[in-house]
Order: C-alpha cells, then sequence, then structure tokens
C-alpha cells in the first residue's frame, strides 16, 4: 500500500483521516506516472494494487521532469505544492468512495481549485466535494488565512461559475450521461462538501493539535458534519522529504526514457 489513512474526528465539526506513507518508492513512481500524464495508469495501479500492462504512448519526459524541478527562484513552495495535489489525489482514492476525483492539474501553481470530486450513492449525487490541498510549514496560517476564505467564497457563491465548468468538464471526460443534472444539484448548497488536506509537523501531531489546526471549521462552512473533511499529513523536514521524493520520481522518468530509446535503436527496420 501507498498511503495509509487513519481516521480522526472532533465530535461534530469535522471528520477525516491522517495519512502516512508506507512505500516511498512506489510513491515516486505514481508521481513518475502522473506527470508523464499518464494520471489513469497510475489510477489502475491504485485500484488494482500493483503493476499493469501500461501499453500507453511513451513521451513527455522533459515536460515530466520539469514538474519535478524547482522554478526559476529556487522556492520549493510551488513543485512541492505540486506534488502535495498528486498525493492528496492518491489519498482521495485510497478513501475508496464511489464516485469521480478529478486528475491533478499538470502545472506548478494553476489557479482555481486544487482538487475535486464528485461522490455518489447508487447512481445519485450525493455530494461535490471541494479540495484545498496546501503543503505549507505553517500548517495553521494556512488554514485560517487562505482557505476558510476560500471554503467561504463557495459557500455564498462567489466562485459558483468556477464550481459548475469544473464539475461539469470531469464529469463529460468521464462520460456521465447527465452532467446537466448533476451541475444544477450542486447549486443547492447541501449538496456540496469540502476538504482541507495540509502538511504538518509534532505542533499538530496529536488530537489537541489538530484541534487547533482547524479551529474556525464549522464557522466558514456551516451544517452537518459530513459538510467538513480534514486530511493532514505529517511531514519531518518538510522541504528535503519532497526534494528527497521528487529526485526518486525523476530517476524513474529518466530511466523509463532510456528504456524506451534503447528499444528504439535495436528495433530492425
Amino acid at each position: 500500500m501507498v498511503i495509509a489513512l487513519t481516521p480522526i474526528r472532533e465530535g461534530d465539526l469535522w471528520s477525516g483521516s491522517t495519512w502516512t506513507v508506507e512505500d516511498e518508492n512506489a510513491l515516486a513512481g505514481l508521481l513518475a506516472r502522473v506527470a508523464i500524464g499518464q494520471a489513469r495508469v497510475a489510477e489502475r495501479i491504485l485500484h488494482e494494487d500493483g503493476l499493469v500492462d501500461i501499453n500507453y504512448p511513451m513521451g513527455g519526459y522533459e515536460s515530466a521532469r520539469n514538474l519535478l524541478k524547482l522554478g526559476t527562484s529556487g522556492d520549493p513552495a510551488h513543485r512541492d505544492g505540486w506534488m502535495f495535489q498528486v498525493i492528496s489525489w492518491i489519498a482521495a482514492h485510497r478513501a475508496g468512495r464511489p464516485g469521480m476525483i478529478r486528475s491533478p492539474h499538470m502545472r506548478h501553481a494553476d489557479k482555481g481549485l486544487d482538487g475535486l470530486l464528485v461522490e455518489f450513492e447508487d447512481t445519485e449525487i450525493a455530494r461535490v466535494v471541494i479540495s484545498e490541498e496546501k503543503a505549507t510549514g505553517n500548517a495553521r496560517t494556512m488554514v485560517r488565512d487562505r482557505v476558510w476564505p476560500e471554503f467561504q467564497d463557495f459557500e455564498t457563491g462567489r466562485r459558483d461559475a468556477e464550481l459548475v465548468d469544473g464539475v461539469s468538464t470531469l464529469l463529460a471526460g468521464a462520460g456521465h450521461p447527465n452532467p446537466d443534472a448533476v451541475v444544477a444539484a450542486i447549486l443547492w448548497t447541501e449538496k456540496r462538501a469540502y476538504r482541507v488536506a495540509v502538511t504538518i509537523d509534532d505542533t499538530h501531531a496529536s488530537e489537541k493539535g489538530l484541534k487547533a489546526l482547524y479551529k474556525g471549521y464549522e464557522a466558514a462552512v456551516s451544517g452537518a458534519i459530513d459538510r467538513r473533511r480534514a486530511e493532514a499529513f505529517q511531514v519531518q523536514n518538510l522541504r528535503p522529504w519532497f526534494e528527497n521524493i521528487a529526485v526518486r520520481a525523476t530517476a524513474i522518468i529518466d530511466a523509463e526514457e532510456a528504456a524506451i530509446q534503447c528499444m528504439t535503436r535495436e528495433r530492425p527496420i
């Protein structure tokens, strides 16, 4: 298993899970797949819990390596933020809720929704989950000053156009038979849920710490507890950890490209 989830809950205020990476090499492999543009292959690997016959056009190696590099400023925040969105996407698949999960963005610092999930019960829409995912060394400040205001924007309808576009695109791409009905349903507040996912250190790695981290969630998002999801990934030495995983993923990309080039050279004319 790449990522294990441990349930957490604070009364009727919020619920979710903490994440533990159990296989860093497997995680690097999935990051490499997504970076190359093979998110659907990564999904198959996740759901089949093992290697699959990819049979997929190869390419995009240079752009994949660029996703795993630091930006021109040398600041790792955008690179690590993209990697964390992929990790959060993996965790969402591991949660096993029936529905559709939008694939990660394919560039750093993409504006708009970090993540989007459409969940179903039987054949009916249960909820649309708006996900904000932040790799940060100051989790509480990020949650209080960035995430809660963004959730409030969705609650008040100020970002309805963005939400409708995101859901429509996700459903249409998945071949949903009636995306318009789903879009109409999410304009009702009770169909919306929210998911905050952040990196944490020892400060918040306890019941008391998590309670302090997500303080104010119910003020930003009112209603039943199932509208408020909280996810946390404890990382020691945040930036070096992400750098290590990026190096491993890059090595996988390099090896695959070299193997493809070798096969091409050896192929008889």
